[in-house]
């Protein structure tokens, strides 16, 4: 049978990326000159971003959004923090990347494919959904209730990864 998985994560090779542009574009920056502020990649799970002001850490985060959306990364997985100060006249804010579906969103996708009527199957396995069916040939996305989308009523950025077809 046919299948695929529906994942939501991102891609961490492109966010290292994207941390370098904007670091790159904050120190060329007239408005960032001889102030300390920068961008890092804390792990897999978290961005951080420091500033001697709040307004610098504003811009400095829609920087950080504005590179993201240009390499094509969902800003639905990122959850921002509020500011904190640190001390030494600096302040931070911390932005969690969330990735996987947890299973109260896995249980909304499995009831709207269901709901579909496509004749497929769908079961949640470790933060992604498999999708497999006899035929496979649905590209739309899916709907719920209201005739949004999936994507738009989970607030989570949902790709498609792995499709498969046994031979």
């Amino acid at each position: 049978m046919p299948s695929f998985d529906l994942v939501s994560s991102l891609d961490m090779g492109e966010l290292k990326n994207v941390v370098n542009m904007a670091n790159k574009q904050i120190t060329g920056r007239y408005d960032f000159k001889g102030s300390k502020c920068a961008v890092e990649l804390k792990g897999s799970q978290e961005l951080e971003i420091i500033a001697e002001t709040e307004s610098r850490i504003e811009a400095a985060m829609q920087i950080l959004f504005s590179n993201m959306t240009k390499r094509g990364l969902g800003l639905k997985c990122l959850d921002v923090q509020k500011v904190e100060p640190t001390g030494h006249q600096m302040y931070k804010l911390k932005i969690i990347l969330n990735s996987g579906i947890n299973k109260e969103k896995a249980k909304i996708i499995n009831k709207a494919i269901k709901d579909s009527k496509v004749k497929v199957s769908s079961q949640y396995l470790d933060e992604k959904i498999r999708v497999s069916g006899k035929k496979i040939d649905f590209v739309t996305p899916l709907k719920v209730s209201g005739g949004q989308t999936l994507e738009k009523y989970l607030d989570l950025p949902l790709s498609i990864f792995g499709y498969r077809i046994p031979r």
